[in-house]
């Protein structure tokens, strides 16, 4: 994928975490069963499945989910806003979600990276995604990266 400038991805980050987006996007991924929009930018997409930390039911989200071994890891930087996004918050309260890769569906166990995790993976995930780094300088807020481990 050609990379964008930083309003490209301010812009588009943007209107990728829109409720309308997420709509969209989660409807016609589930009923292709995954074979549209399961890339995005170039990017992979799964469809994260948390329980809502204050309602107690099923939120659904389209999120750029990058496989590392049998894990997938994903990055809650809400295009760089100040504010974390619900299905990070909804994942701290209760780490048991589902995801959807493409036609597969997994349940899956969030957990933070490690320091040293960590330090292995923002490279590769700024090289698959260069509006993480945008992101990144766009707020004060530190970005965790989460590993989603199969249960």
């Amino acid at each position: 994928m050609r990379k964008l400038s930083r309003f490209g991805y301010v812009m588009l980050g943007e209107l990728a975490t829109t409720r309308l987006f997420y709509a969209v996007h989660r409807a016609i991924y589930r009923l292709s069963r995954g074979r549209i929009f399961r890339r995005s930018l170039g990017c992979p997409v799964v469809l994260l499945t948390t329980m809502g930390r204050k309602s107690g039911k099923p939120h659904t989200a389209p999120i750029f989910g990058f496989q590392d071994g049998s894990s997938v890891v994903v990055v809650p930087s809400n295009a760089g806003k100040e504010h974390d996004p619900s299905w990070y918050l909804n994942l701290r309260a209760n780490p048991e979600a589902q995801i959807q890769v493409g036609n597969e569906i997994r349940r899956v166990r969030a957990r933070e990276a490690t320091l040293q995790e960590k330090e292995r993976l923002w490279p590769f995930l700024v090289s698959q995604y260069g509006g993480y780094e945008v992101y990144r300088q766009r707020t004060v807020r530190q970005f965790p990266v989460l590993i989603l481990d199969p249960v």
